[in-house]
Parts: structure tokens; sequence; C-alpha cells
């Protein structure tokens, strides 16, 4: 399988032991957009009702997303177990019969803040820059290896935290938001904490020597730069009013 493109540092240096690996990921929380000041501002002192419709409505292309890039994961993974652990991750966002999953529940979500169900799925109000982080992210996907993709759902471990922030000061912060649209956050807790276990046991294993642990370090982060993307463009849009080419004459 084809390699995703960071670079490697070659080292002699021992290796970590499982426990100082996993310390030095979950470390990586520093850089969650948890702590984004798009996020503080909206989870811990409010926003516009337009800010809060154009988050939704660009996290709403993350979430289309999701299953394409696990599909793409899963064509990359050659070992019969890990397929049928992974492929819950697709049925949790497309859903079943019976429990429509997290994409639908996202769509509630847009219903509850006052968008148009044709409005998020046409992806018209997506900005450039969410997209082209988003598509990095579902390429590289294409591009890595099984145990590479895996590693980078490994920001799974910081959001239960940033779930459960929103189920407890959304309330209060917007109280023309329906309740019944929070049904997503409630759902990802225990999903989250689930991937999360598959997905740490699998970085755990694979990244060995040194050089490959620093590398997952390296993956991880690429995942975090997305995420952190995303939100840096929907600051400029929506918090200091810039959409994209606001600065054109005549647009």
């Amino acid at each position: 399988m084809p390699e995703f493109s960071i670079r490697r540092r070659p080292t002699q240096e021992a290796p970590w032991t499982l426990s100082e690996f996993e310390q030095r990921l979950r470390a990586k929380e520093r850089y969650y957009h948890l702590h984004h000041p798009f996020h503080v501002q909206m989870n811990e002192h409010g926003v516009s009702r337009e800010a809060v419709q154009g988050w939704v409505t660009n996290r709403f292309y993350y979430q289309q997303c999701i299953p394409l890039k696990d599909a793409a994961v899963l064509a990359n993974c050659t070992e019969r177990d890990a397929r049928r652990a992974w492929i819950q991750r697709i049925l949790d966002h497309d859903g079943l019969a019976g429990d429509e999953g997290g994409i639908e529940a996202w769509l509630q979500l847009g219903a509850a803040v006052g968008l148009e169900r044709a409005y998020l799925e046409s992806g018209e109000g997506v900005l450039p820059g969410v997209r082209f982080a988003v598509d990095a992210y579902v390429n590289f996907a294409r591009r890595a290896t099984f145990e590479e993709a895996a590693c980078s759902s490994l920001t799974e471990l910081f959001a239960p935290t940033l779930h459960q922030r929103r189920l407890d000061r959304w309330p209060a912060l917007y109280p023309w938001i329906d309740a019944r649209g929070y049904r997503y956050f409630r759902t990802r807790l225990s999903e989250a904490r689930r991937d999360v276990e598959h997905g740490l046991k699998i970085s755990l294993a694979h990244f060995q020597t040194r050089s490959e642990q620093e590398y997952a370090l390296s993956i991880l982060q690429f995942k975090l730069n997305v995420l952190w993307t995303m939100l840096d463009a929907m600051w400029l849009a929506y918090i200091e009013h810039k959409p994209p080419f606001f600065s054109c004459p005549n647009v």
C-alpha cells in the first residue's frame, strides 16, 4: 500500500514504551480544535445565529465525507477482523433501518438551528477552506495504509469532552435551538469512545520503533491540522465577517 507523504525522521533512539507512546498521543490534545477561538467563543460565550448556522453547514460537509473516508480506509485493510470492526463507523454515520445514523442526526441539528435539509445537502454554503481541508483528509485516507489512517482517527480521543461541553452549554447560550437537534452529540459520546479504543489498539501495536512512533505523532498532527484549519476559515467568515473574496471588487 502507498504510504502518506509525511516525512519520517530516521533515528537510532530507543522506542518509547507503550505507556509513553500512548501518553504522547494523548498529549496532542493541546492542539485539538476544542481550543480554537471559534469553539471557545461558541461554547463558552456564545456567537451569532449566523455563526452557529455557518458552523453547522460547514461541519455537515465533514460529516458527509466521514463514510467516504472510512470506506477508503476499509479498501486498504487486508485483515478481515479489522474490517469487521471498522465498518461499524460507516454504519454509525450512514445508518440502518430503524437507526438513521449520524448524518441524519446532523440534518436534524440543521433543522434545529433553522437550516433547510436541501441547503445542507447541496453543499452550497461550504467555505472553500473547509472543503479543501476535508477533501485533503479523504484523499489521505485513500493513499494511506490502514494503520496510518487508523492513527489519524485518534482525534476521537478528545471528542467526548467537546460533545459534552456542547450539551452542557448550548441550551443556555442558544435557547432558540430546538433541543431535539442535540441527538448527534449525545450519540457520539459513546461511539467516539468505542472507536478510539479500536484505533488506539491498532496504533500502539503497529508503530513500534521510535521512528515509527514519531511518524504516528505526525499523522495525528495532520488530522489536528485539518480540524483547526476548518475553524480558521469559519472564524474569518462568521466572526470577522470576511467571507471568501470579501476584498475583491464587485463581489
